[in-house]
């Protein structure tokens, strides 16, 4: 099944995947286990784990290929608002070589010229 990657640099990567799970799980099923550092949702159109490391939180996305840019765009989002503070951005890479979505705080489109791609 096709995979994306995101690594986001964050200095609290514990506590934004515990809130990424929190949050995503009123909707989907999910899971996050504080010892491990290690999360998982499961949505319709696929599932995506979350990996609490030193200076980064991983996330990765798995579905079809045609659903990536869906799931992609929903930890990713998620996350980038609940960081904003962090100006976190998720840039995700594909198993196949192509270059993934990127979200970024929205509020850098105004203010530095950046999109949110």
């Amino acid at each position: 099944m096709p995979r994306s990657e995101a690594r986001v640099a964050t200095e609290r990567p514990h506590r934004y995947a515990k809130q990424l799970a929190a949050h995503l799980g009123r909707k989907v099923e999910s899971s996050w286990d504080e010892e491990t550092g290690r999360g998982a949702l499961t949505f319709k159109a696929g599932s995506a784990t979350l990996a609490a490391e030193p200076g980064a939180l991983l996330l990765a996305v798995e579905g079809e290929a045609e659903d990536l840019d869906r799931l992609e765009d929903v930890v990713g989002r998620h996350l980038v608002r609940f960081g904003t503070k962090d100006e976190l951005v998720a840039e995700w890479h594909r198993d196949n070589g192509t270059p993934g979505s990127v979200q970024r705080n929205q509020a850098e489109d105004a203010e530095g010229g950046v999109t949110a791609g």
